[in-house]
């Protein structure tokens, strides 16, 4: 079966129950893991969580189905979390589903995120008319739909938090919902919050615990790159260096950041007002409004075949770093100079 974004949650319960194989995918990765994670909490039992790698199913196929026949060493239950790029799990997958009906309701569920997947792939066309299978494809979020998952996070948590509070999170963490769902954790260990034992949040506990995120996070130097401020990058990978901070998770950042670039440029059309469109989005809070001013610069700099040459970059790089992590500083380095100087050339 398949489901859409819109409606996920509300089928995410009776498929927990149902679905014995989940295919997330599409350009929002952090929303297909939260999905993943939200589908596993609802497993009836879900034991022992087994990750798998994409790649190496792809050169092992049948390990995949022969996992969800395996048992510990205790004889616990167990749940496969298998984490691909593209159709790499496709093989694995079509062997797994050849089998008998019933091998596969009797084995581990088996949960799938899909980076650089949509609900046309090959898999995803394996599985969708299926019904013990879901496909969901995921896109990149806006404002207004991560701010409503923070407070529907904070209500689980046990923390009553307003709007206000909520958008600020969403906006603190570049719109990734599995960040913002540590900060919801964050703000309940803080508060010593639980459902049973509810806590209000204010702004000075925010302050409390949000500023590293917001202060000394990656956003700083996303801008500077997407923006071509080639002045500001040196300072920026310098601060970013001396913070410890995650290229992988940064580039991460930038790929969300193109996607909701596109999404905006498609609303955007021929019109030539950028700032104005870029104030309405904000006034329709469909914007936090600390990013009209980097946004109206990248939309500039950067729309139709030049973003989509962006996006194309950015999962390159993504892929390098990846794949040889001892170089990926000096990679990821030598990665934000070169867009920040192409986004200048724009200028």
């Amino acid at each position: 079966m398949k489901a859409t974004q819109r409606n996920f949650a509300s089928v995410a319960a009776g498929a927990a129950r149902k679905a014995r194989i989940f295919f997330f995918c599409g350009p929002d990765e952090a929303g297909a893991h939260a999905a993943a994670t939200r589908i596993a909490a609802m497993l009836d039992a879900p034991g022992e969580k087994v990750e798998m790698e994409g790649s190496d199913l792809k050169k092992d196929p049948v390990r995949l189905a022969d996992e969800t026949r395996s048992t510990s060493l205790f004889g616990d239950r167990r749940h496969i979390v298998v984490r691909a790029n593209g159709d790499e799990a496709h093989d694995a997958v079509k062997i797994l589903t050849d089998s008998d009906a019933a091998d596969i309701a009797e084995g581990w569920p088996v949960l799938i995120v899909a980076n650089g997947a949509t609900d046309k792939s090959r898999t995803a066309k394996l599985l969708e008319k299926r019904d013990d299978a879901l496909v969901v494809m995921f896109y990149p979020p806006d404002l207004a739909s991560v701010t409503a998952e923070v407070r529907r996070l904070a209500d689980a948590a046990g923390l009553r938090m307003g709007s206000e509070l909520a958008q600020r999170i969403a906006a603190s963490v570049g719109l990734d919902i599995r960040m913002a769902a540590s900060e919801v954790q964050k703000l309940a260990l803080y508060l010593d919050a639980d459902a049973q034992a509810p806590r209000s949040v204010n702004a000075e506990d925010l302050d409390a615990i949000a500023a590293e995120t917001e202060d000394d996070g990656m956003m700083p130097l996303v801008d500077a790159v997407l923006s071509g401020d080639a002045a500001a990058v040196p300072h920026e990978l310098a601060r970013f260096k001396q913070l410890g901070l995650n290229p992988v998770g940064t580039v991460l950042a930038m790929e969300r950041r193109v996607a909701q670039l596109a999404q905006l440029a498609a609303r955007l059309g021929d019109r030539p007002d950028v700032a104005g469109f870029v104030k309405g989005e904000v006034d329709a809070r469909r914007l936090f409004f600390r990013d009209k001013d980097a946004i109206a610069r990248q939309l500039q700099q950067w729309r139709g075949a030049r973003l989509a040459r962006l996006g194309e970059r950015l999962i390159e790089l993504h892929r390098s770093l990846l794949a040889d992590s001892q170089a990926a500083p000096l990679l990821f380095a030598a990665g934000c100079t070169q867009i920040a100087q192409a986004a200048r050339g724009r200028r």
